[in-house]
């Protein structure tokens, strides 16, 4: 077996792994969402979301206290 052939098998084994790798970490996205209700797609938004006049991504409820506030 030379180093070409080597290569060969190791190429596509490792797209092979990264392939499965891929799948299982888009299974378990779908299957937190419904087990634990975590939405990582909704929070990915905050990247693409992130100028000062965009809408937040989580609302605070009024009941929320703000940071820094001397009432605590």
């Amino acid at each position: 077996m030379d180093i070409a052939t080597f290569q060969a098998y190791g190429y596509f084994f490792f797209t092979v792994f990264m392939v499965v790798m891929l799948y299982g970490y888009i299974y378990h996205l779908y299957t937190s969402k419904k087990k634990h209700g975590r939405d990582y797609e909704e929070l990915s938004n905050m990247a693409l979301h992130d100028d000062i006049t965009d809408e937040p991504v989580n609302k605070l409820s009024k009941e929320t206290k703000k940071v820094g506030d001397k009432n605590e």
